[in-house]
């Protein structure tokens, strides 16, 4: 079983920016499968950001502004937030396909107020 632990959620004003971290009990050095999700009230959950091995893909709302990178000595996953807007606000969740398994880390609230 896998755990994922994101951080660096936060009250933020638009215009700033936020870093969130996911730490993951296990080695990450074989998992291309690997991302950030977010969930806005009433919403579906939508993907952010992935990153494999040699590329990383967002939608397009946050291209230019999120950046997601991997560390896999630290086992951990970010996604750096800048120029974040209203419409940013959601809980982020970590993803991560630990082979056959989909895992989540329980989110971490980012707040954009205008």
């Amino acid at each position: 079983q896998v755990q994922l632990v994101e951080s660096g959620g936060g009250l933020v004003q638009a215009g700033g920016s936020l870093r969130l971290s996911c730490a993951a009990s296990v080695s990450i050095f074989r998992i291309n499968a690997m991302g950030w999700y977010r969930q806005a009230p009433g919403k579906q959950r939508d993907m952010v950001a992935t990153i494999t091995s040699g590329s990383t893909n967002y939608i397009n709302s946050v291209k230019g502004r999120f950046t997601i990178s991997r560390d896999n000595a630290k086992n951990t996953v970010y996604l750096e937030m800048n120029n974040l807007k209203p419409e940013d606000t959601a809980v982020y969740y970590c993803y991560l396909r630990y082979y056959a398994e989909d895992c989540w880390g329980k989110g971490t609230l980012v707040t954009v107020s205008s």
